[in-house]
């Protein structure tokens, strides 16, 4: 197998991929793969264009099984939204441990007012990082640590109910 001559084609390959998926990123992750693949190949052709030729087939492979995926995953993300409601029902909430609205004051100001927008308000945090310009996925991990923070102070207040989920919580 002559890697140069994939290699010497690599821009038109992500290109070829990229138009067809729409994401550079997801492009050179599949080109990369494919040739990764081509290394280990048993069966490549012999002459320079017969190799081409066999690589682009390669990529339409690639690029179908991706698209797969994605259809794969994105059905199974809406089965998830569908079972799992974006808010606690009433019954839920009556049940919540009522030391958690005591306790959110004590966490720095930054991460309690983040979690009485997501945990309690429902807003959504694609929503909240737009507003705030900051990026999605740092807004999660700043929301991730604020509900950490917020489990270590429920444990450390209530102990035993915060062990069995803070059902029916009697603490003071």
């Amino acid at each position: 197998m002559n890697a140069d001559l994939l290699l010497a084609h690599l821009d038109a390959f992500v290109g070829f991929v990229r138009s067809r998926t729409g994401d550079p990123e997801l492009a050179a992750d599949i080109v990369q793969e494919c040739l990764l693949k081509a290394m280990k190949a048993d069966n490549v052709p012999e002459e320079a264009e017969g190799v081409v030729t066999w690589f682009y087939r390669v990529l339409r492979h690639a690029i179908i099984d991706a698209h797969r995926r994605k259809t794969t995953r994105d059905t199974a993300l809406e089965k998830l939204a569908q079972q799992w409601p974006e808010s606690p029902s009433p019954e839920d909430e009556k049940a919540l441990c009522q030391c958690v609205l005591r306790l959110l004051p004590e966490l720095p100001a930054g991460d309690a007012e983040l979690l009485r927008r997501v945990d309690l308000g429902g807003e959504s945090p694609t929503e909240i990082a737009a507003a705030a310009n900051e990026r999605v996925n740092t807004l999660n991990v700043r929301l991730l640590r604020a509900r950490r923070k917020l489990r270590e102070q429920v444990e450390r207040t209530c102990r035993a109910c915060a062990t069995h989920g803070c059902l029916d919580c009697d603490c003071p």
